[in-house]
């Protein structure tokens, strides 16, 4: 099954319902382990097309091929932009609620590069709930994008959420 189908039929699972707190009984828990994606040149350059970040060691295959690294690599900001799709895969992503956002991001660290051909995944652990008013709430996932195979992630990056309940 592909990795885009596998997407679908989570995203499609019907919504839970889900209290604040129900979360905070889940503060401290791994909430997803996504499936794997496997990055690809093509990603990297339609990112670099979007954000107009050409920079060679994400584009130019033949020069990155002599660099240090042996390779292109994906753009930092392209693994960080991947983190909503990731957390499709959660049951936090089917919580009945009125509306949820983003919020920001809390340290953030690029550890390993990400080259076209890795698999990568996000494991996600709720780290916090705090109320932020009248059915308010602010969510803080902390997330680790692994990249199969190797014991160092690629990234680390704290993510916000306010969710109206």
């Amino acid at each position: 099954m592909s990795e885009e189908i596998k997407t679908q039929e989570n995203q499609n699972l019907p919504e839970e319902k889900m209290s604040p707190r129900k979360l905070k009984k889940m503060v401290g828990q791994e909430i997803c382990v996504s499936d794997w994606l496997t990055m690809t040149q093509e990603r990297i350059n339609a990112f670099a097309d979007c954000t107009e970040d050409h920079q060679w060691i994400h584009v130019d295959v033949e020069r990155a091929a002599r660099s240090p690294l042996k390779s292109t690599i994906a753009h930092g900001f392209l693994l960080l932009s991947l983190l909503p799709y990731f957390l499709a895969q959660s049951p936090l992503a089917r919580i009945k609620v009125k509306m949820l956002f983003n919020y920001g991001l809390d340290r953030i660290r690029f550890i390993t590069p990400v080259k076209p051909g890795d698999r990568i995944r996000n494991r996600a652990v709720l780290k916090e709930i705090r109320r932020k008013g009248f059915r308010r709430w602010l969510v803080k996932i902390d997330n680790t994008l692994e990249i199969e195979g190797n014991p160092k992630p690629a990234l680390v990056a704290e993510l916000l959420v306010f969710v109206f309940f």
